[in-house]
């Protein structure tokens, strides 16, 4: 039924991103220094997987990548629910490799072995088995690259999943940040999915209903619902790791992370950036976020914070994000 109803997602989406493949993608200003196009809307890099399945967005991937002594630490790109390395960071990607970043990003959870479009929709595998895909990956990264540790901005489950990662998988001591675009440390109370389970677990229940959506397709859609088995144990362990930096970056308008204040949470080493308490233009949602200028320049003064820039302020509409140009420097 999951991989049904995945079928009609992604038709809808594909003619969706027909409509605006042929608008094309701007242009960074300074081509001196800034290679790589920026896809302006979410729409445009779900055209990038169609002209190139299961290819990388545009400056990520490149494994010849030497980090420069500015930015010594690669950054990993890690996606959310039903997305993958090329369409969730058409947008952040170039930005980050534009300004100097080896870029690298995977397409964890999914299931190679479909026929395309069905093997690029990542992130439906149960989370621990997605950390451990991380683990590996981030190994990669670092001994290509030489560096110490890397730096992970991921996005909705790419938010969560890596906290296995970083407490479990003894990922702490290879990541200096992880920053987050929709982070839900408490879970999420979206379209009443959990209240449905709740109700199972008041019966009992709870377990059997997570198994079976897990066998259709998504073992991570039940965990990261509030008050999942993954919630209980992320909270046990502690959500933040010791000798890692936390970074915050949250939507009031966000439609998955209910309540949105579920992706803010107080520590010493933590940050949290609303992003309509910066600019009321924002209409950024749990989607558009990746396309949003304002939050692309929390993610460049996190990684880059004795060098901070100004967080600009500027309308960006939901569910496709707007960002045609890049954050001032």
């Amino acid at each position: 039924m999951l991989r049904r109803i995945m079928a009609t997602v992604m038709g809808t989406v594909i003619v969706a991103a027909g409509a605006v493949t042929g608008g094309g993608i701007a242009q960074a200003e300074d081509t001196a220094t800034k290679q790589y196009p920026l896809a302006p809307t979410f729409l445009d890099g779900i055209g990038m997987e169609l002209a190139n399945p299961g290819g990388s967005a545009p400056g990520s991937n490149d494994w010849s990548c030497e980090p420069s002594d500015e930015h010594p630490e690669p950054v990993v790109l890690v996606h959310g629910t039903m997305a993958n390395r090329q369409d969730n960071w058409a947008y952040l990607s170039p930005l980050l490799a534009n300004e100097g970043y080896c870029v690298f990003a995977l397409t964890y959870g999914n299931y190679p072995e479909l026929p395309w479009p069905f093997s690029a929709v990542g992130g439906l595998k149960p989370m621990e088995q997605s950390a451990v895909e991380l683990a590996a990956f981030v190994d990669r990264v670092l001994d290509v690259t030489g560096a110490e540790k890397v730096s992970l901005v991921g996005h909705s489950q790419g938010t969560l999943m890596p906290t296995y990662y970083l407490n479990r998988l003894g990922g702490s001591t290879e990541v200096r940040n992880l920053i987050s675009l929709a982070p839900l440390w408490d879970g999420s109370h979206a379209f009443l999915l959990e209240a449905t389970f709740s109700l199972f677990g008041q019966a009992g229940l709870r377990d059997e209903l997570e198994q079976l959506v897990a066998t259709v397709g998504c073992g991570a859609c039940p965990q990261v619902l509030a008050g999942s088995q993954w919630f209980r144990d992320l909270h046990a362990d502690g959500v933040y790791a010791p000798g890692v930096q936390y970074t915050n970056i949250i939507s009031r308008y966000d439609e998955l992370v209910l309540p949105h204040t579920s992706g803010y949470r107080e520590a010493d080493n933590a940050t949290n950036f609303v992003l309509q308490d910066h600019c009321e233009a924002d209409w950024a949602e749990h989607v558009a976020i990746v396309n949003d200028p304002v939050a692309a320049a929390v993610v460049l003064n996190a990684l880059d914070p004795d060098n901070p820039r100004p967080v600009p302020c500027v309308s960006v509409p939901p569910f496709t994000g707007w960002s045609p140009t890049a954050p001032p420097r």
